[in-house]
């Protein structure tokens, strides 16, 4: 057996001596140091010494694997500096060529139209605020002047984390958490994603997003709110924007509204974008109702205010007249890429 074992190391020198490449290489370790290599076949005839031999035979062993894998580490450092050498020596690199030119991203078109927003509204002199997307019941529905048996809960399809957590149905919780903290006056837009409950389709998606506005101050009436909103229209879609006004419920509101643009396609003569009426509707709005403004420890015999809010979505498929909401989440660079 010791006569099998240096003739083994002499064999695998030999054989790694020959070795031309690293695949070489690797047969060699397979046949020699493998499962079924050479030297594990006769380690597995160890059994059959005796006491006295055992030891001296596995420590001859030892040396022999230790004396090949020694030298398979010594190859293979020579061979992938032999092999480098040669790239080095055929590869001919052309420092003149052009590099790869990186694809610039471009701003998707949600983000474009929320930008125009920001910059209106910051211009008539507004603030943007933020809040939570995962909030509180109470913060989303009964400082709104929405509690428990409210029938328009049911209308939200809200996503509950538990009996008091859900994920925001709306952005108007900014507003009530900025009224709770802050002092009138106040003039704020609160953009942002929002949740429901919804089947995906061409119009509508369980996530997507909401630009809320407003303004507690003195002696801030009706007037203030059409006027605001009318300069808004004008600057995101133009100076011969025309709108209108009807009135409409909301719990956190009183009067409310929902403001009309005109149909830009057929200026009011009915057509298939504005499914023959003539008219667009954009966005929600009225007065703040005084019991929201006494939630949130507001005088509403001292201070009045308006709101309004508005999907984003929406603002954006008639700004570029795109049929299908699902072409905003899908990524797809042919579309992305026209904007």
């Amino acid at each position: 057996m010791k006569a099998q074992l240096e003739a083994i190391e002499k064999k695998a020198f030999e054989e790694l001596t020959a070795a031309q490449d690293l695949k070489d290489l690797d047969a060699v370790r397979v046949k020699y140091l493998g499962k079924k290599g050479e030297l594990t076949a006769i380690l597995k005839q160890m059994g059959k010494l005796s006491a006295e031999e055992r030891p001296v035979i596995g420590q001859l062993a030892n040396q022999v694997r230790a004396q090949i894998e020694e030298r398979l580490e010594e190859t293979k450092t020579n061979l992938e500096a032999h092999l480098l050498d040669q790239r080095l020596a055929t590869e001919t690199l052309d420092v003149t060529m052009p590099g790869k030119r990186s694809v610039l991203g471009k701003k998707h078109p949600i983000t474009i139209v929320l930008d125009e927003l920001k910059e209106i509204f910051i211009g008539m002199g507004f603030d943007v605020a933020q809040g939570p997307e995962v909030e509180l019941d109470y913060y989303n529905f009964e400082a709104l002047n929405i509690p428990k048996d409210h029938p328009a809960r049911d209308t939200q399809d809200t996503f509950y984390i538990n009996d008091n957590v859900v994920l925001r149905t709306q952005t108007s919780p900014i507003q009530i958490r900025v009224m709770e903290k802050q002092k009138p006056p106040i003039r704020i837009i609160a953009p942002g994603r929002v949740y429901r409950s919804d089947a995906l389709d061409a119009t509508h998606s369980p996530l997507f997003h909401q630009v809320e506005g407003l303004v507690v101050d003195k002696n801030i009436t009706m007037a203030d709110l059409k006027g605001t909103l009318e300069v808004f229209v004008k600057r995101l879609y133009g100076e011969e924007s025309v709108v209108r006004f009807r009135p409409h419920h909301f719990p956190f509101t009183e009067p409310s509204a929902e403001l009309d643009v005109q149909c830009f396609n057929c200026h009011g003569e009915g057509c298939r974008l504005c499914k023959g009426e003539g008219w667009i509707e954009i966005l929600g709005c009225g007065m703040v109702h005084p019991k929201v403004l006494e939630n949130c420890g507001i005088d509403p015999e001292e201070y009045s205010g308006f709101a309004f809010g508005m999907g984003l979505e929406r603002l954006v498929m008639r700004r570029y007249n795109i049929d299908d909401l699902r072409l905003f989440y899908e990524n797809d660079a042919r579309f992305l890429n026209q904007f």
